[in-house]
């Protein structure tokens, strides 16, 4: 099926231009000027992305990006010519997964656009298989569950989870993981990853999916592991 995109721009020309370039790439386009109109449309339709700009009229992008985490986990890519770096701070620590500062070439778009589309079909992927048998992630709920049983995760342990399984036996530093699962910068006085793994850690123990581990490499970060294939 093609990707569903809600494309939220006021300027006109911009809007049709970007709206033209993904119908071309065979995306079904909802085009919207406003945040209040985009919130309508999130309200009966669902979307595999959603392209928004922050400086809207009205309901401003930041906004309505509080408004759609209330209600789904679809992907949100941010744009605006603001550049400031408190501005793509707000944004990712509101939820947002990518952040693209204007102007920008469309060969950057796509680029961009195809690399978040590939980290949610890994989340929506198995996550392991295993001889116990399959443990899987629940990008709907933003749960990780194995044979019936959910975990009860909150979101920054899914994304946790999420992003570790999309790197199968690399080593992720906590600056990546606290960027890409916090949206903040590491410091070395900073414990909240290390919490966040034990607390998965046990999550994923109460359900019976304690062969799945988070394990720690000394001077690199945390690697996923499956025990049952080693």
């Amino acid at each position: 099926m093609p990707t569903s995109l809600l494309l939220v721009e006021d300027d006109p020309r911009l809007r049709e231009d970007l709206q033209r370039h993904f119908l071309n790439r065979s995306f079904q386009v909802a085009a919207r000027a406003t945040g209040t109109q985009a919130l309508s449309a999130v309200q009966h339709s669902r979307f595999d992305l959603v392209l928004l700009d922050i400086m809207l009229p009205g309901l401003d992008g930041l906004s309505l990006l509080d408004e759609l985490r209330r209600h789904q986990a679809v992907p949100v890519m941010l744009m605006s010519a603001l550049g400031a770096e408190q501005d793509r701070i707000s944004g990712f620590t509101r939820g947002a997964d990518d952040y693209l500062p204007k102007p920008f070439s469309l060969a950057e778009l796509d680029a961009r656009v195809d690399a978040l589309l590939r980290r949610v079909a890994f989340g929506r992927g198995a996550l392991l298989q295993t001889e116990a048998g399959r443990v899987t992630l629940d990008q709907d709920h933003h749960d990780v569950v194995h044979h019936g049983k959910t975990a009860g995760l909150t979101s920054s342990e899914f994304r946790l989870l999420a992003t570790l399984s999309a790197h199968p036996g690399e080593a992720l530093s906590k600056a990546f993981l606290y960027q890409t699962v916090l949206h903040r910068a590491y410091t070395r006085l900073d414990r909240g990853l290390d919490v966040h793994v034990c607390n998965l850690r046990r999550k994923l123990a109460d359900i019976g999916a304690q062969h799945v581990q988070i394990q720690a490499v000394r001077g690199q970060g945390y690697i996923l592991v499956d025990t049952e294939k080693a």
